[in-house]
């Protein structure tokens, strides 16, 4: 379980979260919304430890400050909404680099297998000798995503993971993140700009707007007309098939 309790961060006079308390259950997945600047990026990298901030940040009950850097990669695997990285490495490197915080450098043999695991569940298994540079902008964000689930992590915090990628490719991995909930006990919170994904893979939502939590709630209780209204100001219409819902947002 992560427990956030009146979470603040602040640049300057500027608060980018706002007191902002929300639970997420184990076992779950968790779709962070909101218009740009909500804060949903903020709060995604406070619990993870990559922002300093005001509050009490808990994971399984205990202060996240508290762990030590090794200990948390082995808890907590987290995919940044940037992935600029200055090195040139290879694919199968890059991914390789999820298995630092069991085997630093040197992985054994099942390291190397659970790499071959990520690698084939992103569908990169014929790019795994291609160098990161010499990719395309989806190819890249489906390997750094191969690198976080070879971390095997309990927990799985993904900033904007669909970003640069194509339908199917999208499709894919929310089905993917789906199954590590559903099939491995898996914790995953992501932040998504495509509230139809949210609406069809989510057990709950996150709903920001400037800084401030507007809901929290299971699904069906976020996707409505009228919660849409409030989070993002327009009309949004929903419709119901096969048991999910859809908004309509593109008029």
């Amino acid at each position: 379980m992560i427990s956030i309790n009146h979470a603040v961060k602040r640049y300057g006079k500027h608060e980018v979260v706002s007191n902002v308390s929300v639970v997420i259950k184990p076992g779950t997945l968790t779709t962070l919304i909101g218009a740009n600047g909500a804060g949903k990026s903020t709060l995604l990298s406070l619990a993870g430890r990559l922002l300093d901030g005001e509050g009490e940040f808990l994971l399984e009950g205990k202060d996240i400050a508290s762990f030590k850097g090794s200990e948390l990669a082995r808890q907590l695997a987290m995919l940044r909404q940037s992935n600029h990285l200055a090195v040139r490495l290879t694919v199968a490197e890059l991914v390789g680099f999820g298995r630092f915080p069991y085997s630093r450098t040197r992985l054994n043999a099942q390291d190397k297998q659970i790499v071959e695991q990520a690698l084939l569940s992103m569908d990169l298994v014929h790019l795994a000798d291609k160098y990161l540079d010499e990719l395309s902008g989806g190819e890249r964000q489906r390997a750094c995503i191969a690198m976080v689930i070879a971390q095997d992590t309990k927990y799985l915090l993904l900033d904007e993971p669909l970003n640069n990628l194509d339908m199917a490719h999208s499709v894919h991995i929310m089905k993917l993140l789906r199954s590590l909930v559903d099939d491995r006990g898996k914790t995953v919170i992501l932040v998504l700009h495509d509230i139809n994904f949210a609406s069809c893979y989510s057990d709950s939502i996150i709903a920001m707007k400037d800084g401030r939590l507007i809901v929290h709630a299971p699904t069906e209780r976020v996707i409505t007309t009228e919660s849409l209204q409030e989070i993002y100001g327009m009309h949004i219409p929903v419709s119901e098939y096969e048991g999910r819902r859809y908004c309509h947002y593109h008029f």
